[in-house]
């Protein structure tokens, strides 16, 4: 369950005072949106990367390295822990398609601009609103037109 796989990656990067941020689906109902979640998308910086790798090594479904596929060319890593998958990106490099431009845009994660959003019962560092909002009109996937509708919706 979703809720087991946040707990477990929040307490993971809290013991080990790494920052992080989360972005996506879990971000977008954090902030209203209410359709289910498929996955706990978050972001740290590049210096902490490997530690995140190597601290949950044993739950590593897809392995640390550059992909470029579905809109995002960066380096991450996918683990699956209790069923729910868990992708952590490097934040630094990482590119987004944008698909009215046709273009890959470097997608700028900036730590310092996170704020705190309750999501599934826990207290998490999210995109803020409008840098979320921004980057799923980048993306403009059918997902992230509902996400943003029902964002704005609820603001």
């Amino acid at each position: 369950m979703a809720i087991e796989a946040l707990r477990w990656i929040h307490e993971l990067l809290n013991e080990r005072e790494i920052p992080f941020v989360v972005c996506g689906g879990l971000a977008a109902i954090g902030y209203g949106s209410t359709r289910p979640l498929n996955d706990i998308d978050l972001f740290v910086p590049g210096r902490h990367f490997q530690s995140v790798v190597s601290a949950a090594a044993d739950c590593i479904s897809k392995p640390a390295r550059r992909y470029r596929e579905e809109g995002w060319d960066l380096e991450y890593v996918q683990f699956i822990y209790e069923g729910t998958k868990v992708e952590v990106g490097n934040a630094e490099d990482a590119m987004i398609f944008d698909a009215g431009s046709g273009q890959w845009v470097a997608l700028a994660i900036d730590f310092s601009r996170a704020c705190d959003v309750e999501v599934l019962g826990i207290t998490v560092p999210a995109m803020r609103i409008e840098d979320l909002i921004s980057y799923k009109r980048i993306l403009d996937r059918p997902v992230d037109r509902e996400d943003i509708a029902e964002i704005e919706n609820r603001a």
